[in-house]
């Protein structure tokens, strides 16, 4: 039977709420996944029968029905902290139809990923034009043990922590240095100096672990790019 559920968070971002803005609005792809919402030139509302509440910059809020009751609604909320903070005020409502409490669990560990990414894109890639690519892992990744592995092999030791440097060799990409932005049981975040890098250890939630990324060079080749962590994502598992 289907039940209702509410995920709230309140999270500081490092960014003014036209950035923020901006990013929950138009830049998705560049801290979560592409947005389906397709947004003027000029900034105006978008002609979108989902779009419950837009008041730049400081309110959005998209809602979606469907039939038997079923809905899943976003919402946020911007208000400026100081002349270099914000507080973004979070929502997700929705239904879930089966297995509730795992996967209940799963999107409100994903919030928390997702809302440490955007802090980390209006920090430091805010307005840059971004790629999206993104790669799953083979069935082998569904295993427990997936994400030790797949530390391992992104040359993340045993209590590593935010701050930490690692460095990892991709073939198609060459040597990979980054900055560890996140890392719990479930999710690794990775900073370069041109993209943010994030691992998903949804093997926990009852898929495989899958990584997204973000790549804000001018000259990045999603293609390519795609194929090579596809490609490094299937090795760690082979």
């Amino acid at each position: 039977m289907s039940e209702k559920f509410e995920i709230r968070r309140e999270v500081v971002v490092p960014g003014t709420p036209e950035q923020i803005w901006a990013a929950i609005s138009a830049e998705t792809a560049g801290w979560m996944f592409p947005s389906p919402l397709e947004i003027p030139a000029d900034g105006s509302r978008p002609d979108s029968p989902i779009i419950a509440d837009w008041e730049p910059p400081r309110e959005l809020a998209i809602h979606m029905q469907g039939p038997d009751g079923w809905f899943n609604n976003l919402e946020y909320v911007v208000e400026a902290r100081d002349e270099s903070t914000a507080v973004v005020r979070y929502v997700h409502a929705g239904v879930f139809a089966e297995d509730w409490d795992n996967q209940y669990d799963g999107a409100s560990k994903h919030t928390d990923f997702y809302l440490h990414s955007l802090g980390q894109y209006v920090q430091y890639f805010a307005g840059r034009p971004v790629t999206y690519v993104s790669a799953e892992g083979p069935e082998a990744s569904s295993a427990p043990e997936a994400m030790g592995a797949l530390r391992g092999a992104l040359g993340i030791a045993s209590g590593a922590t935010a701050g930490d440097t690692v460095t990892v060799d991709v073939p198609g990409i060459g040597t990979v240095e980054a900055i560890i932005d996140y890392i719990d049981d479930w999710f690794v975040g990775l900073r370069t100096e041109n993209a943010l890098l994030r691992f998903y250890g949804r093997n926990a939630f009852g898929g495989n672990v899958d990584a997204a990324h973000h790549l804000f060079a001018a000259d990045a080749d999603g293609d390519a790019a795609t194929a090579a962590w596809q490609a490094w994502l299937s090795g760690v598992f082979a």
